[in-house]
């Protein structure tokens, strides 16, 4: 009987949606329409999305098992998806013709779509990374698909008390997820803990035996994920951590119930929160097993899936390709080797070709802090038997190395998996690196970087494995459904081919000096500012003019991402314009947005000198509202999708060499703001393609950075001695000018600033970004100047699209196809 292929039933006209969205009111929430809450329809209108999407999820299923299409597995620690509903709605083309259905019964949609919390699955650009890369595999029509874990609680919300960062438990899950699939028909076992028995087959081969683990099973739950059109929904897949079914009877029998279920309890940890505090060795070791349980319930779903449709092993990597996103996954590769040589019973040279052929590594950083090693001892606690395949792994990598660099002892030393210096440990970045085909960075800048300062040595042995993937962002979230007026305007230009080939913004070059096109670009620039100014003023209640220059610093708080020079900056605004009279040419309003890891002082430090900061200059009258200071905190995609729109200069000035990408570079970019930024990252690309002339550069090169820091010649307090700029800004700190009440709170900042080994370089760039910034505030001042240059940033950022990064992916590294090249 040959099995038909699913069809579509549910419809997208307003009259079929109304009535799905009335059925679910009534028949899924158990409630009245006519009492129904602006919630309440939000939810209505989520299930019946997601009913739409179900069945396009099975229709594309088939469309792919028909042609027998090779599928891409992104193993990811992190997602950071945003509100799912907007974004489904934009994606399906929905989005205006709900606006008018739901303002025709008295709601409206932005209202509704305010009630959906953010999935809090991950934290920064990592995992936005990962979202953009879901959202344009389906756009392409391409067979790829996210594994992740299902979070309770995400890293934190963040929240400012008296200038301070202070950390809330974030239960995105408090009303549910209606666009969430579970799947606990699919659930998989994991094991975890126990020992090793080594025996011998009457054949002489060995066998190990892993005994006496402990096992947690791992429960799926999809979300689908659509492509623009609606014609392919792949979908993302978490794992969430279940006890299993069983438990000590005999402690049971004796009456200890609470010890009988405790294993029970302690197994549903897994899965409680976002990377637990790794401060004491019980977070070091929930997150090691959190690792493994992405891993592990990833390679059982995939390897299920395949012996459903294929029987012959052998072949596994001609229909699977998995991308570890950053170590966090690494240990995929002894994964598959176990499930390989111990449950298949393949040859280790066979296993290890497809095991290497199966997987490729991204890296996404260069400080060594971000490069994960976990200890021997606590791998061979959690997972004995994968320790053993590691020091297989090792030594049969390592004489290979001897070979071809038998003398070299310090070459193979560095080249281990193992780091011997003090506590043994195992380097998991360059566990990623053997065990895949691919090696890749995420900008050119960053790629060579990789190459050369990162992994040399393996560089050295096999260059044709290494290769550069620049980063990018989906369109669609980022210009299309985030700013309306904006994009409405491109389409009215140039029509709607953009937001799926973002190179037809080229189009609207032409357009630059056009008066017309100026006006309603300045309009739609001006319509998003008095957006944020309202929320800001709302949530702050801190006035700012929608006519200032919204310069905006969004992001991570790290030290290398430098918002302590963008403060310094300020500080020396608002002396030259109290001390001495220099008013700016141009009103400004610096905007922050980010959150300090819960551990890093430093960085939580700088959010309360920032605070600070703009206490004292925004009650200060004598500034006459030349310079304003807000910091929206508890940045996520929501926010981001306010802030990002409304951005006139984008602060992009982290310290040569450090950042690996950057891709809120490339949003505000796209968004029509213009870049202040460093030669670091994507940010060198970015300046090549919208030209030199309309980006701000300053600061240090890559290869002087690393003079610096390789010959110990960096001396800030010769700089100090010898700028007036910078001793003024540090004597006010110093003074306790923006910390009356707590004197010397911020003295470590200037102790810090002076010092040799200030690895981040402050205030060797000050002096040149004051310089800059001083041509930003002249050139703001000629709206003419400006808004040619924020529409060629415009019109010039097609290369930074996700379906351009997804491509090169699929072409280079997985050799995946789009479903028109299956079909």
């Amino acid at each position: 009987m040959t099995k038909r292929r699913f069809t579509l039933k549910k419809k997208n006209d307003r009259k079929s949606l109304a009535a799905d969205i009335c059925d679910h009111v009534v028949f899924s929430l158990s409630k009245e329409v006519d009492s129904a809450t602006e919630h309440d329809i939000g939810k209505a209108l989520a299930l019946s999305m997601r009913d739409r999407l179900v069945e396009r999820m099975m229709l594309t299923r088939d469309r792919f098992r028909e042609t027998k299409a090779k599928r891409m597995y992104y193993f990811s620690i992190e997602y950071l998806l945003g509100r799912c509903l907007g974004n489904t709605l934009c994606n399906m083309e929905l989005l205006s013709e709900c606006e008018e259905m739901f303002k025709d019964i008295g709601y409206d949609l932005d209202e509704v779509r305010e009630s959906e919390r953010d999935p809090a699955l991950g934290n920064g650009g990592l995992g936005r990374l990962a979202a953009c890369f879901l959202d344009s595999l389906a756009t392409l029509d391409m067979p790829g698909c996210g594994y992740g874990i299902h979070y309770e609680y995400g890293l934190f919300r963040q929240s400012i008390q008296d200038g301070c960062q202070k950390e809330l438990a974030d239960y995105w899950m408090a009303d549910g997820m209606p666009m969430e699939i579970a799947r606990p028909d699919q659930a998989v076992m994991i094991p975890l803990y126990g020992r090793v028995e080594n025996s011998i087959l009457p054949n002489g081969e060995y066998l190990p035996m892993w005994m006496d683990w402990e096992d947690i099973i791992g429960v799926p739950y999809d979300i689908p994920i659509v492509g623009y059109g609606g014609k392919t929904v792949n979908y993302l897949r978490l794992f969430a951590a279940r006890a299993s079914q069983s438990f000590d009877m005999e402690i049971f029998n004796h009456g200890d119930y609470i010890r009988a279920v405790q294993r029970k309890i302690e197994s549903e940890m897994v899965t409680k929160v976002l990377y637990p505090s790794e401060s004491v060795s019980f977070g070091k070791e929930l997150r090691l097993v959190q690792e493994y349980f992405l891993v592990a319930c990833g390679l059982r779903d995939i390897t299920r899936r395949f012996s459903a449709q294929n029987k012959n092993f052998e072949e596994f990597a001609d229909y699977v390709v998995i991308q570890l996103n950053d170590t966090h996954p690494a240990l995929t590769v002894v994964e598959l080797m176990r499930y390989l040589v111990d449950e298949k019973r393949i040859k280790w040279g066979t296993a290890w070709e497809i095991t290497q052929a199966t997987c490729a590594y991204t890296n996404h950083t260069l400080l060594p802090e971000a490069l994960e090693c976990w200890s021997v001892d606590l791998l061979e606690k959690v997972l004995p038997r994968h320790l053993q395949l590691i020091y297989e792994i090792n030594s049969r990598f390592l004489d290979g190395v001897k070979k071809k660099y038998a003398d070299d002892v310090e070459k193979i030393r560095r080249m281990s998996l193992f780091e011997e210096d003090g506590k043994k440990e195992v380097r998991m970045a360059n566990l990623a690196v053997i065990g895949s085909h691919s090696v890749n960075g995420v900008s050119e800048l960053h790629s060579d970087l990789v190459k050369r300062r990162l992994f040399p040595d393996f560089y050295e042995m096999n260059p044709e494995k290494f290769n550069n993937k620049t980063n990018g962002v989906t369109p669609r979230r980022w210009l299309l459904k985030s700013n309306p007026p904006l994009a409405q305007l491109l389409t009215d230009s140039i029509g709607k081919k953009w937001i799926t080939d973002l190179g037809e913004l080229k189009k609207i070059e032409k357009y630059a000096t056009d008066s017309e096109f100026r006006k309603k670009f300045i309009a739609a620039k001006r319509k998003n500012k008095i957006v944020l100014s309202d929320f800001i003023r709302s949530t702050l209640d801190i006035k700012v003019s929608p006519d200032s220059i919204f310069d905006i610093h969004a992001k991570r708080i790290h030290e290398y991402k430098r918002q302590l020079l963008n403060v310094l900056h300020i500080i020396h605004m608002y002396l030259e314009m109290i001390d001495h009279g220099r008013e700016p040419f141009c009103a400004r309003t610096f905007i922050f947005a980010g959150k300090a890891a819960p551990g890093y002082w430093e960085a939580k430090q700088i959010i309360k000198l920032i605070h600070s900061v703009g206490d004292v200059i925004n009650k200060d009258k004598r500034t006459k509202g030349l310079i304003k200071v807000a910091f929206t905190p508890d940045y996520r995609v929501s926010l981001a999708e306010k802030i990002i729109p409304a951005c006139d200069l984008s602060e992009q000035i982290s310290t040569a060499g450090t950042e690996a990408s950057g891709t809120g570079n490339m949003k505000f970019a796209m968004n029509g703001a213009l870049t202040i930024g460093t030669l670091d990252g994507a940010n060198v690309e970015m300046r090549e393609e919208v030209g030199a002339e309309n980006f701000y550069l300053f600061g240090l090169r890559q290869e002087e950075v690393e003079t610096f820091l390789v010959t110990g010649s960096y001396h800030p307090r010769g700089i100090y001695e010898k700028s007036p700029e910078v001793r003024q800004v540090l004597d006010a700190l110093r003074s306790n000018r923006f910390s009356p009440k707590d004197p010397g709170m911020f003295s470590w900042i200037v102790d810090k600033l002076l010092t040799d080994n200030e690895q981040y370089l402050h205030l060797a760039d000050f002096v040149e970004y004051i310089e800059t910034q001083k041509i930003v505030d002249r050139e703001y001042a000629d709206p003419a100047l400006w808004n040619k240059k924020a529409i060629l940033n415009t019109a010039r950022m097609g290369k930074f699209s996700t379906d351009r990064t997804m491509k090169e992916y699929a072409r280079d590294i997985w050799n995946i196809k789009t479903l028109k090249d299956l079909e």
